[in-house]
């Protein structure tokens, strides 16, 4: 059987009046999986190149769709539930089956029309698609796969005293400090960081700015396009506080003062005082 929960690249194999038979390579039968009438490509030949998603339909059999999920296998997941009921919680991730979570499976009892951060897996024991807002259980940082100074992938998942929990590669937890923080952050939202620290317990501390010397040409070049944007002036300065330098640029007064310090030395911008301005050619 098509692993389910992936998309798969098959070829039309027949027109039936259900739909279309679609096949892989391997030629078997059961890798065989109905495209039904309502997905069907206006225009089509047999033996075209066709990429679907492969899950189980109401009555609980492998059909293809050409529709996009918003999760797939082994994923992770902002979605809205739309349903609760005996068994338990349904998703919107943008098929018409929705997603089921069981209450097991639910941090905190879910609620119609609110968000959740879910990670889709495979119920082995019904082979269906099933999601878990438990998402912790399915990070693990024994054996860590980062680096130092590395640029990770990033989901935000819950604030916290210290500041905000994030999934890192999609493998491990991490956390942002508060200090390290200079936008708004939410539940669900994705975002390069970097590594900052992993610590002798695993625990992997996280920054949205390249550690060191290294946010030195980012963030100058942020300048440099906020330049652009404001007609060449900015009412910047070292002088500034933190918290006008946040408001405009979204980074630290200090990552602000190296960066203009960069632009200064290459005579890409002047230091006025009220501000800084962009050196035209």
């Amino acid at each position: 059987m098509l692993a389910i929960g992936q998309l798969h690249t098959l070829t039309i194999d027949r027109d039936t009046p259900p739909g279309l038979f679609l096949k892989d390579d391997s030629g078997k039968k059961e890798n065989e999986v109905l495209l039904p009438n309502k997905y069907k490509p206006e225009q089509f030949e047999l033996e075209d190149e066709i990429e679907v998603f492969v899950y189980l339909d109401h009555d609980e059999r492998p059909v293809a769709t050409n529709l996009k999920p918003y999760v797939k296998l082994d994923e992770f997941a902002y979605l809205r539930c739309v349903e609760v009921n005996n068994i338990g919680a349904f998703l919107d991730w943008g098929l018409e089956k929705h997603l089921f979570v069981p209450f097991k499976e639910q941090a905190y009892p879910m609620k119609e029309g609110h968000w959740y951060l879910i990670f889709c897996y495979l119920d082995e024991a019904t082979e269906r698609l099933v999601a878990s807002s438990k998402v912790n259980h399915f990070l693990d940082n024994e054996e860590l796969s980062i680096e130092p100074f590395e640029e990770v992938r990033l989901i935000v998942t819950n604030k916290t005293e210290l500041g905000f929990n994030v999934i890192v590669n999609e493998l491990h937890q991490g956390l942002i400090y508060h200090d390290e923080i200079f936008q708004e952050l939410k539940t669900g939202d994705q975002l390069k960081g970097w590594v900052k620290k992993t610590r002798k317990d695993n625990k992997i501390d996280i920054g949205l700015q390249r550690p060191g010397y290294r946010s030195i040409e980012p963030n100058a070049q942020a300048i440099l396009n906020e330049l652009e944007l404001q007609n060449g002036f900015l009412p910047l300065h070292d002088k500034s506080s933190p918290e006008e330098i946040q408001s405009h640029l979204e980074m630290s007064k200090k990552s602000f003062k190296r960066a203009i310090g960069t632009l200064y030395k290459q005579k890409l911008i002047s230091i006025e005082e009220k501000g800084i301005k962009i050196i035209s050619e």
